[in-house]
């Protein structure tokens, strides 16, 4: 019996353990009954979990001296409301939407499978239960607090479930040796004028004026300053400023996101956005800075890791595969993944799997409140992670 056989024999805990994350959904890096609930689970099943940060958590399992693979599931959901008509649909205002209550199922069923194969393991397994992919900071947080050390990590995988695709529920996407997801910036850009009556904008400095002016220049990155082949995409989200019509505020703000396919182009923007504001709000005697929130690198590939988990899964018999490679595509997603961080310190491999297709009734994307994943990509997700792990520890010794 090979381990994808073994992950559907155990796919009703996966699915009752998925179901109760989807039900309780919790934000960011506070996740006390997520955590709680992962935490006792680990120790039910042998493993002597660790907490990093708050809500973060950390466990081994194998061979101390070998080499060793991390696998990492994300935790939190979102501030979204959810409108599905599902039996066990989210109450509380908030909703996992994006998937990762699977991705934390479908990390605790890989850690039972690696536990009951645990004598075969040549190394370690190192798992990565992670709060706040969404706010792009539990990445980071998990690093800083030495996730990647003691042992010290030698490659890693995560997984995304993916739902609204074509490709039937279950399908392990390989996405192309050169996919990518994009970079991503939080800012916040704050204007200080001077207020003053509306009959007499000659006293006073125009926060709102100087904010519209800022906001036609940072287009002009992209239209003029950015390689044609290169990718951007910078978006202001939010602009305020003022609370009535006769009377020109003393400051404005506006926020948004910078998405680039380039760690270096990452930089160039971020430069080039600080000297725009200033020089700009300058220039109409304001004055105005940039400061930018959470964010992450890009994410991106690792050849080797990626060709050897290829291989890995190709040979898990019962898993199907789509293969970008083969049919010369690569994608190349201007949406976001913190794993990124984990990618930009060690050889990483990311994988999709198909969560349901738009004609079986899953044709909401992430994100939004009615998007729905297929239970057939949860037995699929444990066993890749369990699988691609061992054999790349059996592999690399």
């Amino acid at each position: 019996m090979n381990l994808y056989q073994e992950a559907c024999q155990m796919k009703e805990e996966i699915i009752a353990n998925r179901k109760h994350f989807h039900k309780n959904p919790e934000l960011g890096l506070d996740l006390p009954e997520t955590a709680a609930y992962v935490e006792q689970k680990l120790i039910e099943m042998g493993y002597e979990p660790q907490r990093i940060g708050a809500c973060g958590i950390t466990a081994t399992v194998g061979t101390p001296g070998g080499k060793c693979f991390l696998i990492r599931g994300d935790m939190d959901a979102l501030p979204v409301a959810e409108q599905t008509d599902l039996d066990y649909a989210s109450k509380n205002g908030r909703m996992h939407a994006c998937g990762h209550d699977c991705h934390t199922a479908n990390l605790l069923g890989a850690a039972k499978l690696l536990k009951a194969h645990e004598n075969e393991l040549n190394g370690l397994v190192k798992l990565m239960f992670q709060p706040a992919e969404e706010t792009m900071e539990g990445s980071k947080m998990m690093i800083e607090g030495g996730i990647l050390q003691n042992p010290k990590v030698d490659a890693a995988m995560g997984i995304h479930v993916f739902t609204n695709l074509p490709q039937p529920a279950g399908t392990v996407i390989f996405a192309g040796e050169k996919s990518k997801f994009a970079a991503v910036d939080w800012f916040t850009i704050s204007i200080t004028g001077k207020g003053c009556h509306g009959a007499q904008p000659n006293v006073g400095v125009d926060p709102l004026n100087v904010m519209c002016h800022i906001h036609l220049a940072l287009q002009a990155i992209n239209a003029r300053e950015l390689d044609p082949s290169d990718n951007l995409v910078l978006t202001i989200g939010q602009m305020h400023g003022g609370s009535t019509s006769n009377v020109l505020p003393g400051e404005a703000m506006m926020s948004g996101t910078i998405r680039t396919m380039k760690n270096e182009t990452r930089a160039m923007v971020k430069a080039r956005m600080e000297q725009i504001v200033s020089t700009v709000a300058s220039a109409f005697q304001a004055e105005a800075h940039v400061e930018f929130g959470a964010g992450c690198p890009v994410l991106f590939q690792d050849p080797q890791v990626y060709s050897e988990a290829k291989k890995y899964v190709k040979n898990l018999d019962g898993v199907s595969i789509s293969d970008f490679d083969e049919l010369g595509q690569c994608m190349q997603n201007m949406g976001s993944e913190d794993f990124a961080c984990v990618a930009n310190e060690v050889p990483s491999v990311f994988l999709l799997v198909a969560a349901g297709q738009p004609q079986q009734g899953y044709c909401y994307p992430q994100h939004h409140p009615k998007a729905m994943f297929h239970e057939d990509a949860l037995p699929v997700s444990a066993a890749v992670y369990a699988h691609v792990a061992m054999e790349w520890l059996k592999n690399n010794r």
